[in-house]
Parts: structure tokens; sequence; C-alpha cells
């Protein structure tokens, strides 16, 4: 079974994940574009069992468009967003691939939100497609 470790950019924030992730997926929605800074976020997520968190977090609380929240926990010294909760999926945490910092982390299977997609994005092939 294999084991991750997702870090903050000081690496005094970490997520340490053992398995594979039960999904791993894009969003083109505003709020990850502005969250990332880039054209849309990647996130995978880990049955909440399957990781040990360890550091300190500062906690940020966002209401999606749909109505529901999400916390987004970052390091208080870089910034850096490593993990975050979903309502309503409490079983599970969600980790920015690029936490990971690996090139060679799964493929997103699922593109969210891609009325918002920045036209010259294209998402992987066979990936599932949610307007």
């Amino acid at each position: 079974m294999s084991t991750r470790l997702a870090s903050c950019s000081c690496g005094q924030l970490t997520a340490q994940v053992v398995g594979e992730p039960v999904r791993v997926s894009i969003c083109h929605c505003l709020a990850c574009q502005r969250r990332t800074g880039s054209v849309f976020g990647e996130q995978a997520r880990f049955p909440r069992e399957n990781v040990s968190i360890s550091g300190a977090s500062t906690e940020y609380v966002r209401v999606g468009d749909e109505g529901s929240r999400v916390r987004f926990h970052f390091c208080p010294k870089c910034g850096a967003t490593v993990y975050y909760e979903p309502e309503g999926l409490e079983a599970f945490l969600a980790i920015p691939v690029g936490a990971f910092a690996d090139p060679n982390f799964p493929s997103p299977l699922v593109s969210v939100y891609e009325s918002r997609m920045h036209q010259w994005v294209v998402p992987p092939p066979g990936a599932e497609r949610i307007p």
C-alpha cells in the first residue's frame, strides 16, 4: 500500500496519506481559481482515517456556490493550503494535489464547473466532465 506526504511550502504542516485516493478531480470554479492563483484547483480525496496531520494550521471557512461550507487548513507561517474538509463529506479529507509535489500522482478522473473553465484548458481524456 502506498504512502504519500503532502506538505506546505515551509514543511511545518503535513498530511501523510496511506492508500490511493478515492477521487482525484479538477475544479474550475472561480473560488478555486482565486484560492490557487491558477486556472483550476486539483484535489485528491482520501478517507479521513487514512490521513495523519502534523503541525499547526489556520482555518478559513468558505461558502461554496451551492451553499455548502468548506474548511480550508493552511500553514500559519507560509500560507500554503495542505488539506480541507468539505461539508457533507465528513468521512473524507481533500488535499490539493500540488501539496504532494509528485509529478507521478494519478491523473484527475473528474472535471467540475467546466462552465467557468478557461478556453485553453483540456481535461484529461476519459475524465467525467460536469458543466
